[in-house]
């Protein structure tokens, strides 16, 4: 693994500036359309190419907020548009219940703010809440602000450790793996969370 890591980090370095910007930016934005591409390694070895030069940390950080922030607003507005059409089917009965639905918009309304923003930290989780936030309909703002505002955060944080390794790969992997072993452990705490409540709440209260 190291050693794929390696090569492609040289292939990253043999770029020219702009074709790299944006394969950065499209690993980055990947992640909400499949969410086991590692956007974050995508980031951080950004970040450890400005310490060598070949691009720019500020440049490394814009373009791949701005294409991570922009392809979860696509996600998000495919389920404003079309989720709800899913979910009247007989095969998304099975996955929700409308009085699931309902449920979800209610939380949503209430703790979508910090809900959205805390979940940006947490690889896999991401991908998915902004996509039930549009099948919620919750407006737009509601999820652009608190979606940016975490994800400017994780990634300026990101770029920062991978400049700060300089051109120690094996130093920035550790540091890497650490904290996405504690956030990808928070991750499943969670997922385990949301599966007991979908399993609970599979049968509508009685009146």
């Amino acid at each position: 693994m190291e050693q794929a890591v390696s090569d492609f980090l040289t292939w990253l370095d043999s770029l020219p500036g702009p074709t790299l910007y944006l394969v950065l930016g499209v690993g980055a934005a990947l992640e909400n359309v499949i969410p086991a591409i590692p956007a974050d390694t995508f980031v951080a070895l950004g970040g450890l190419l400005s310490a060598v030069g070949t691009v720019s940390a500020l440049g490394v950080f814009l373009t791949t907020w701005l294409f991570n922030v922009a392809s979860a607003l696509v996600m998000y507005r495919l389920g404003y548009s079309h989720g709800r059409m899913l979910f009247e089917t007989r095969i998304g009965h099975l996955l929700l219940k409308p009085h699931q639905l309902e449920r979800m918009a209610g939380f949503y309304a209430r703790w979508g703010l910090p809900a959205m923003f805390l979940t940006r930290f947490l690889p896999g989780v991401r991908s998915v809440v902004p996509v039930f936030a549009g099948i919620t309909h919750q407006k737009w703002l509601r999820v652009a602000v608190p979606l940016a505002l975490a994800s400017a955060i994780w990634y300026g944080a990101l770029v920062l450790l991978g400049r700060w390794a300089g051109e120690n790969l094996d130093l920035l992997g550790r540091l890497l793996g650490r904290v996405q072993s504690v956030l990808g452990a928070l991750a499943i705490v969670l997922v385990a969370l949301v599966v007991a409540w979908w399993w609970r709440s599979r049968h509508p209260p009685r009146e």
